[in-house]
This record gives C-alpha cells, structure tokens and sequence, in this order.
C-alpha cells in the first residue's frame, strides 16, 4: 500500500503530520513521534510578543547603571550590535533536525511586518525544512476594515515567501467574508500550502473570582467538519497544498478529509488525549480500510469526494441545508 504524499514538496510517508502542539518541546516527544509513524513534525509556535520581552529585558539590564560614571558607558557594547533573538527555539530546531530524519516545521506567530521577515529567516538557517505561518490575530479596531484585514495578511505572506527560500504554509481563520477568495489570494501571494483551520483561544470568566480565564478545550471529532467542506470546495481551484488540523481523531477522520483533497492530515488533540503512540494506530486502520476497499494508494482517494469530483456538488454549499434541517430524526436505536 503506497500512503507516501507531497506536502509543501516534501515527499511524506504518510499523511499523518504532528501539529504544532507543546508535544513537540521535548526532543525525545519528537523522537517518539516518528517512532509511531510521523511523517512530520511541525514545531510548537514561537510568538513575537515573547521574544520582544526578551530583548527588552536584555535591553534594560546592559543599560543599567551605565550612566553611574562616564566609564560605564565603555562597559558594554551597544545594545543594537548583539544578536538578539529566539536563540533556543532556534537551537530546538537543529537538535531536532539532527535528531529524527523526518521533515521539521518551524511554526511564527509574529505581529510585525518586520518581526515575519525576520525570525522566518532566522528558522530558515537553523535548518527547518518548511515554515508555518500562525497568523493569529483577534481583530478589535471597529475602525479597522475587512479589506484591511486581509490585505495585511496577504502583505505578510508576501514578504516573507519574497525572503526566505523554504517553502512557506499559512495557517489560517475561517473567518473572512469570502475564504475562497482569501484562499486564492494567499494562494498567488506564494504561499505553498493552506493549514485549514487555525482554532482561536475563547476566554472564560471565572464566577468565583471574578476573573478572566484561558480556556483551551480540546477538539472534538465534529469539529473536521470545517475543514473538510472548505479543502473539498477549493479542491482544484489553487495550486496552494491543503492541510487539515482539528477534529482528526481517527482514521475515519483522515481518509474524509484525503477524499475531500486535503495532502496532509495534522494531529494534535488526539495525541495529547491518547498518547503519541495513536499515530500507529491510526496509520494501521487507514492502511486496513484502504485494502480493504482495494485502493491502491492515497493518490488514487485525495479529492475523489471533493466538489469537483463527487456525485453532487451542491451537498457542500448552502442546497443542501434545507434538507439537513428537515430531515426526520434518526430512530433511538
């Protein structure tokens, strides 16, 4: 059974992708993932804001007491001739690299044109063989338009698949006015895969406390229902590779979301939930449905039950809602 695929043109083993997750801190998680049967990792997502606190605490302690004496100020250098940044992400990646034979995606969270480009570079030279932009902002300005929006993210992807030679995946929101259309522009922006979809952090209250709480829920088996109508609709319409990311939970998730198009399946919830080890498992049930219904190879089922192949289009677009809705309740068995 042949399960190899191309992903950001990276042959894979399998379709089975480790998402960005804290599984992948730990080198020995790393070694364990492909152990199970990772066909990639993709890197815990380094975020720009962390960084800059970081170089603002540096910042802070070279300076002071520098202006205790006219001598002081040859104490140090000055602060723009260090090189500054996420040395031990940046370290992560090469002990990772040395240490498993499998593709490793570096995951950015930046908020800065400039701060893209800048450690999309720094990841590039410390070896990761593919980038994942987490373009993950919570839009609050009511004067800040659509159009705007979205010509800003267009602008990050731009520039830095401009900079940097590996290639470059955009893990993206749902929610814009028109995500085909978004997905295109992406698309002739130079992005060389679309991760669908990024799931944003909803906050809490706490009654007790009366405080504001994170509130990270794991995904649950419904939740690749998004992603599979979306990589099923653009299926054939852009050059971009698709990943799917959340609600895979099993080998019925995958081989759905291969037949709606996407090249690449991302794990992450399941994982954290079952442990590293399900990777085997779900790899083990795909292969067994797959001969079983006589395929050959994965090639044979991506997009066979996309909008552009399947028996009935519509069932992906708004025709089909009307039936779902009044559709007679399935008997309690």
């Amino acid at each position: 059974m042949d399960l190899t695929t191309t992903y950001l043109g990276l042959k894979l083993r399998t379709p089975l992708v480790c998402a960005a997750s804290p599984l992948s801190q730990e080198i020995d998680q790393i070694k364990q993932m492909e152990d199970a049967g990772a066909s990639a990792v993709v890197l815990h997502s380094l975020f720009e804001e962390q960084l800059r606190r970081e170089e603002m605490q540096l910042e802070e302690d070279l300076e002071r007491g520098v202006y205790s004496s006219p001598e002081a100020l040859s104490y140090f250098p000055k602060t723009e001739d260090f090189i500054l940044g996420p040395d031990k992400y940046l370290e992560h990646i090469s002990r990772a690299k040395m240490a498993v034979n499998i593709p490793i995606i570096g995951s950015l969270n930046a908020c800065s044109a400039g701060g893209w480009i800048r450690y999309a570079e720094a990841m590039q030279e410390a070896g990761a063989d593919a980038l994942e932009l987490n373009i993950y902002s919570v839009p609050t300005d009511p004067n800040q338009t659509s159009l705007d929006i979205e010509r800003s993210h267009v602008e990050i992807v731009r520039k830095v698949t401009a900079e940097v030679k590996i290639p470059v995946a955009v893990k993206v929101s749902p929610f814009y006015t028109n995500f085909a259309h978004m997905a295109r522009l992406l698309d002739h922006s130079g992005a060389k895969g679309l991760v669908l979809f990024n799931r944003f952090y909803q906050p809490d209250i706490d009654l007790e406390t009366l405080e504001v709480r994170p509130n990270i829920l794991f995904s649950a088996p419904m939740a690749m229902r998004l992603p599979l109508r979306w990589i099923a609709i653009l299926f054939g319409h852009i050059d971009a590779n698709m990943a799917a990311t959340s609600g895979i939970h099993q080998a019925t998730d995958v081989l759905k979301l291969l037949m709606a198009g996407a090249d690449a399946t991302m794990l992450c919830s399941a994982l954290i939930q079952r442990g590293i080890k399900h990777i085997s498992v779900i790899e083990r049930d795909m292969t067994a449905w797959l001969e079983k219904h006589e395929y050959e190879s994965v090639t044979q089922l991506k997009g066979s039950m996309s909008q552009l192949r399947c028996g009935d289009p519509a069932a992906f677009e708004r025709a089909q809602y009307l039936k779902a809705i009044t559709a007679r309740p399935m008997a309690a068995s």
